[in-house]
């Protein structure tokens, strides 16, 4: 009798340790999703001086667009948590097409190599920001679902594990763009 009592108790305690490593595992992979999505928004930080520098020499009077850019960008590099960080980097994907727009009043801008190519790099960081959203979308749903399901979530809350926010987009962004001929 004693020795099934010490039976159950094993398995009780290799159970727990195998739900708190695995809880572990999903925590830093989340984590590290995260660290892939602030390496490329810091990527994108980088290029926004050079691409407003260069539409400035070709747009000077377009200052209002200007300044709304800088505080976008200023705004989501000092954003703290998921969410904030998130609306921050929605604002500031806003107001750089207003940057594109300006593109088109300016066939001379439209031409500039310099443009074209901090236009090519942006494009290419944002793929890389969407792919990173994903991945770490993918990793907060694999935690948060592991974090809920019985019996996992004995052990999660007593440990005291939280759910990861999603990194979502902005409604606006949600809408279809509509076309017109």
């Amino acid at each position: 009798m004693f020795m099934w009592i010490l039976i159950v108790i094993a398995v009780v305690v290799v159970w727990a340790i195998f739900t708190y490593n695995g809880l572990i595992t999903l925590k830093n992979r989340t984590d590290e999703a995260w660290s892939d999505i602030d390496v490329q928004l810091k990527r994108r930080y980088d290029l926004i001086p050079n691409l407003v520098e260069t539409v400035k020499g070709y747009a000077a009077h377009e200052s209002g667009t200007f300044e709304k850019v800088v505080q976008a960008r200023n705004a989501a590099m000092n954003a703290q948590g998921v969410e904030n960080k998130a609306a921050a980097e929605n604002a500031l994907s806003q107001t750089l097409k207003s940057i594109f727009a300006l593109s088109e009043a300016y066939p001379e801008l439209k031409a500039n190599q310099n443009f074209l190519q901090l236009q090519k790099d942006l494009t290419d960081t944002e793929d890389k920001i969407q792919a990173s959203r994903r991945f770490y979308n993918g990793n907060v749903r694999d935690f948060n679902t592991k974090l809920q399901v019985f019996p996992t979530n004995m052990i999660g809350n007593m440990l005291g594990f939280k759910k990861y926010a999603f990194f979502e987009i902005a409604e606006a962004e949600k809408a279809a763009p509509q076309v017109k001929f």
